[in-house]
C-alpha cells in the first residue's frame, strides 16, 4: 500500500499504518506524507522506514512512479489521511491512475464531491473503502447480528453518542486541531465531520435502518470557532424507528466516549467503545445477559473479527485491522475475477457509506442553520 497524508506531526497516518499491517497482509511501500518534498521525504524515511525513493514529493509523483513499477513491485492501493479537502481530488486521481482507494472519513468536503468520487468508483472499476473504522469491533458485529436475526424484534429507538473533551479550549498550537476548525480545509461541519459521522455511520451499520430525516442543533461553544463543536440531532428512519445522535468535542473530562444502544420490539443491546469486549443484551421476558468477543454464544459475524482467546482485550488498532484485513481481501479478489465472475460482496464500508455520511452532514447542518428545523435526507 502507498499513503498521502500522515507525515511529521500527523496522528491518524501511523494509525492506519499499523492497523493495515496487524494481520501480514499488506505492508506500506511508499507515499507522499507532506506537501512539503523535504518533509514527505524525511517523514517516509524516519518514521516509517522507507526507502527515499519511494517517498514522493506530490501524489502525482507517487501515482506516476508507482504506475512504472513492474507490476509485482507498485503499490496496489493507497490510503488517503490528509485534512477533507483533499480527499475527493486524491481518490480520483488515485482511482483515473489505476489504484484501489483506502480513504479516511467522511468521504469528502460536499455532496457533490460525494458523488464525484463514486462517479470515478463506478467508471474505473476501482475498489474503495471509507475507514469508519468502529465498524470493525466484534462486538459490534454481533449487535449487527442479534439486529439481524431479529432478536431483539423491530428497531424502534437507537440512541448513540461521541463525547470528547479535547477542544474545550481554544488549541493554536495544535496542528490537529487547527484543520478541523477550518471550514475550508474540514467542510461545512465541524464536530459532527469529525466524529458525528461516525455515530451515523455507526447506527445504519448495526440497525440497517435508513435515515429518513433529521432535526439538528449545532453549537459553537468556544469563542471565534467557524464550527460547530457539540451537538444534538433527532434522527427518524424510514419504516418509523427514531433515534437521537449527540457529539460533542468540549465534553470536559470525556476521553473518546463512544457509544450506541439499540432498543426493539422485545429486547435492547448496549455497547461502549470503553469497554468493546462487551455486548450488553437486554430481553423483554429473560434475565440481562452479557455477551464477550471470544466467548460462548457468539455468532461467526463476531467470531471472524476477533483474533484473541476470550479475555485477551483487543481494542481500537484491530477493529481498524478488520477492515484493512477485508479489503485486502477484496484487492486480491478483484486482482484475480474474471469479467464473467462477479465479486463478492466484501464485509468493509463503501462508497455507498461515504455518500450516505455525506448527504447526513449536509441535512444536520442545514437543519441547524433554518433553526432547528426537519429536513429530509
Amino acid at each position: 500500500m502507498g499513503m498521502i497524508g500522515g507525515g511529521e506531526g500527523a496522528f491518524i497516518g501511523p494509525v492506519h499504518r499499523m492497523a493495515a499491517e496487524l494481520d501480514g497482509a499488506i505492508r506500506l511501500v511508499c507515499g507522499a506524507f507532506s506537501a512539503d518534498p523535504a518533509r514527505s521525504v524525511r517523514s517516509g524515511v524516519e518514521r516509517y522506514g522507507l526507502d527515499a525513493a519511494r517517498c514522493y514529493p506530490t501524489a502525482d509523483a507517487l501515482f506516476a512512479g508507482e504506475r512504472a513499477r513492474p507490476g509485482h513491485e507498485r503499490m496496489q492501493f493507497v490510503t488517503i489521511v490528509t485534512p477533507n479537502h483533499l480527499h475527493a481530488p486524491l481518490a480520483c486521481a488515485a482511482l483515473e491512475a489505476g489504484f484501489h482507494v483506502v480513504c479516511d472519513k467522511p468521504l469528502a468536503l460536499t455532496v457533490a464531491d460525494g458523488e464525484t468520487i463514486a462517479n470515478a468508483v463506478r467508471a474505473t472499476g476501482r475498489l474503495l473503502a471509507v475507514t469508519y473504522n468502529y465498524t470493525g469491533y466484534p462486538m459490534v458485529r454481533e449487535a449487527r447480528e442479534l439486529v439481524r436475526r431479529g432478536a431483539i424484534g423491530a428497531v424502534r429507538r437507537v440512541q448513540c453518542d461521541y463525547l470528547q473533551g479535547w477542544l474545550a479550549s481554544p488549541q493554536p498550537d495544535n496542528k490537529q486541531a487547527a484543520w478541523r476548525v477550518d471550514p475550508a480545509r474540514a467542510g461545512a461541519a465541524g464536530c459532527f465531520g469529525d466524529i458525528g459521522t461516525h455515530c451515523e455511520n455507526l447506527v445504519r451499520f448495526v440497525t440497517g435502518l435508513e435515515l429518513e430525516s433529521v432535526c439538528a442543533d449545532l453549537n459553537r461553544f468556544v469563542a471565534g470557532r467557524a464550527l460547530d463543536d457539540d451537538g444534538s440531532v433527532l434522527v427518524r428512519f424510514r419504516g418509523g424507528a427514531r433515534g437521537t445522535i449527540t457529539a460533542s468535542q468540549v465534553a470536559v473530562g470525556e476521553e473518546n466516549g463512544l457509544s450506541i444502544r439499540v432498543y426493539g420490539e422485545r429486547g435492547g443491546l448496549v455497547w461502549y467503545q470503553h469497554s468493546p469486549n462487551t455486548l450488553v443484551v437486554h430481553r423483554q421476558d429473560a434475565p440481562t445477559q452479557v455477551l464477550r468477543a471470544g466467548g460462548p454464544g457468539i455468532s461467526d459475524a463476531g467470531r471472524v473479527a476477533t483474533r484473541l482467546p476470550a479475555g485477551h482485550p483487543e481494542g481500537f488498532l484491530e477493529a481498524f485491522g478488520v477492515l484493512y484485513r477485508n479489503f485486502a481481501r477484496a484487492v486480491g479478489s478483484h486482482a484475480e475475477r474474471t469479467p464473467e465472475v462477479a465479486l463478492p460482496p466484501w464485509d468493509f464500508p463503501g462508497i455507498d457509506d461515504g455518500v450516505a455520511g455525506m448527504c447526513f452532514l449536509a441535512a444536520a447542518v442545514e437543519s441547524a442553520r433554518r433553526g432547528a428545523v426537519w429536513i429530509d435526507l
